[in-house]
């Protein structure tokens, strides 16, 4: 009875031990393209609209220019066509790992302006009528 209780005890906090070191690699903070080495680095910026945007068929790749919140320019590669109003997005999140210089995103999210919030020319606009 007795080594049931403690072997069971022991897998118990193994168990949660094993569950926390996960957790704490699954939670991923905003980051820099400097600091982004690991492979679920979240990366927030903007895009370089000076820059040139390509597919490429051959290689099934995305590629555009990003800036970091820390002013740090770097080229992103993300394995899919371009993503719908991705010009018109006002801030953008990567996800995904630094590789020489590279930024290599599994995933793109993008934060598009509203078109429920008025702008100033809508209020005007409004208001005039």
């Amino acid at each position: 009875m007795r080594l049931k209780l403690i072997t069971g005890g022991i897998a118990i906090i193994g168990f949660t031990t094993l569950l926390m070191i996960n957790f704490g690699h699954s939670i991923s903070s905003y980051t820099t393209f400097p600091q982004a080495k690991n492979r679920g680095a979240r990366v927030v910026g903007t895009l370089v609209k000076s820059r040139p945007t390509a597919f490429s068929v051959k290689k099934k790749q995305f590629t555009f220019y990003m800036k970091d919140k820390a002013e740090n320019v770097r080229k992103v590669v993300y394995p899919k066509p371009e993503p719908n109003d991705f010009s018109k997005a006002k801030k953008l999140v990567v996800t995904g790992r630094m590789h020489h210089g590279v930024f290599y995103a599994r995933q793109i999210l993008m934060k598009c302006p509203s078109k429920y919030n008025a702008t100033a020319k809508d209020v005007e606009a409004q208001s005039k009528d």
